[in-house]
C-alpha cells in the first residue's frame, strides 16, 4: 500500500487543492491532507481549526483520503505513519524553484517528492490572494 502526504498551511484551502487532492487519491492508495505549522506564517486560524475546515470540504465518498494536523517537519510525520511520499502542488517557475530545494533536502531523508502542476484554470488562484478578498 502507497501512502503518501499532502502537507500544507492551506490558510485557506482552495480550490486548486481540492484538485491536488482529487488527483493524488487516484495515484495513491491513501492521502493524508497535513495541516502544517509553518513559523514563517501566520494563519488565520489554529491548526485543528483548519483541519476540521478542510474535513468539511473533501468528498466523503473519498474513503482514501484524511486529513491530520502536524507539529513537526513532515518527514517526521511520515516515517511515523509510513507514507512513501510527499505531493506537491505548483502553480508556476516560481513555485517549483521555492519547491525543488526542500524536495532534494526531503529525498536525502528518505522521502520522495511528486510534483503535480496546477491546472491553468486554477493556477492564479493561491490561500494569499483569497485571503486578501476576504478584507
Amino acid at each position: 500500500m502507497t501512502r503518501a502526504v499532502y502537507p500544507g498551511t492551506f490558510d485557506p484551502f482552495t480550490p486548486g487543492h481540492i484538485d491536488v487532492v482529487d488527483r493524488s487519491r487516484r495515484m495513491f492508495d491513501h492521502v493524508t491532507v497535513l495541516v502544517a505549522v509553518n513559523d514563517h506564517k501566520w494563519p488565520s486560524k489554529t491548526t485543528a481549526e483548519r483541519a476540521t475546515a478542510i474535513r468539511s470540504l473533501l468528498s466523503p465518498d473519498w474513503q482514501n483520503v484524511s486529513v491530520a494536523a502536524w507539529h513537526g517537519l513532515t518527514v517526521d510525520y511520515c516515517r511515523h505513519n509510513g507514507c512513501a511520499v510527499i505531493v506537491r502542488g505548483l502553480r508556476d517557475s516560481m513555485d517549483y524553484q521555492r519547491e525543488r530545494e526542500l524536495a532534494a533536502m526531503n529525498e536525502s531523508l528518505g522521502v520522495s517528492t511528486l510534483f503535480i502542476p496546477t491546472r491553468p484554470e486554477l493556477s492564479t488562484m493561491s490561500s494569499t490572494a483569497v485571503r486578501s478578498l476576504r478584507r
